[in-house]
């Protein structure tokens, strides 16, 4: 099996490569079975009827609300140079059109430097250094020394690989389920221009904030690699990934005054913990004009 450009970490470009994390992917403090269906929607639903009341007179969602209403986050890490990658990259769309889900795609290096045979090298227009790095730590944190594509990871404590829609479903419904951590996170148009971030939560150990930028669609005619030949289309592909302040379970607002979204821009708050494990809270920014 090859290695990484780094050398210290294994990946498999086939999904039956990838093997399994088994309870050691998961984060210890969350472990738990998937509640009944007809329950979490219940309790969806009426943590969604608190919202309107408490925002109408400034109030905080108490920690049931946050929990009910908060998205889950799916991220996959993918390549354009992947022949099995597309069918994942379709689901990410598919997920990217649900309210209850932030769907990112980030886009690793590693495939940018292999040649397949007579097709040649494929560099993936949208690849980052520093997207291989964040799954090669999320391996680290879940136990593994092995990387691969397509991967998704659910709210930073579960991985499947990304085109196994079943199991990936499963995943989200038993991360909802394993929430014992209420961090409400707000984003809204700045007063000044921009955006305002607003945390408030439970105390609780020192967390990062991180804004993730993205590129609502994109295309891109491939000619050289694995899928020469092929038109990919790939969804909510991040751009950059910044750390933007740090929680410390106190009330925060952040001010991003100069930040601007153009038409087929959009970006989402993370909290997460510092070393990065569980994802505690997030939201999506509203539409912005450049």
């Amino acid at each position: 099996m090859p290695l990484d450009p780094k050398g210290d970490l294994r990946f498999a470009h086939r999904a039956e490569a990838a093997g399994k994390m088994g309870k050691a992917g998961q984060w210890n403090n969350r472990q738990g079975g998937m509640a009944a269906l007809p329950n979490s929607q219940r309790s969806a639903a009426f943590a969604a009827a608190l919202v309107v009341p408490l925002l109408a007179f400034g109030g905080v969602l108490p920690a049931a609300a946050a929990d009910q209403t908060r998205p889950v986050v799916v991220e996959l890490f993918t390549s354009q140079g992947c022949y099995s990658c597309p069918p994942a990259e379709a689901f990410l769309g598919d997920l990217a059109e649900r309210d209850d889900l932030i769907a990112l795609e980030f886009h690793v290096d590693y495939w940018d430097d292999l040649v397949y045979g007579a097709a040649g090298r494929w560099k993936d227009v949208y690849s980052d250094p520093a997207y291989t790095e964040r799954q090669r730590r999320y391996a680290q944190s879940m136990g593994s020394r092995r990387v691969y594509t397509p991967q998704m990871v659910i709210d930073g404590t579960i991985e499947e690989v990304g085109s196994r829609r079943g199991k990936v479903t499963r995943a989200i419904a038993r991360a909802r389920d394993q929430w014992d951590e209420a961090v409400a996170v707000r984003v809204e148009a700045g007063a000044s221009g921009g955006l305002a971030v607003t945390i408030e939560g439970e105390p609780g150990t020192t967390s990062q904030v991180w804004l993730a930028s993205f590129q609502r669609n994109g295309v891109t005619d491939v000619n050289a690699g694995e899928n020469k030949g092929k038109q990919l289309v790939n969804h909510n592909v991040v751009t950059q990934l910044r750390q933007i302040g740090e929680w410390r379970g106190q009330s925060l607002t952040l001010e991003l005054p100069d930040l601007r979204l153009g038409p087929n821009e959009g970006c989402a708050v993370l909290v997460q913990d510092r070393e990065l494990g569980p994802i505690l809270g997030a939201a999506r920014c509203p539409r912005l004009s450049s």
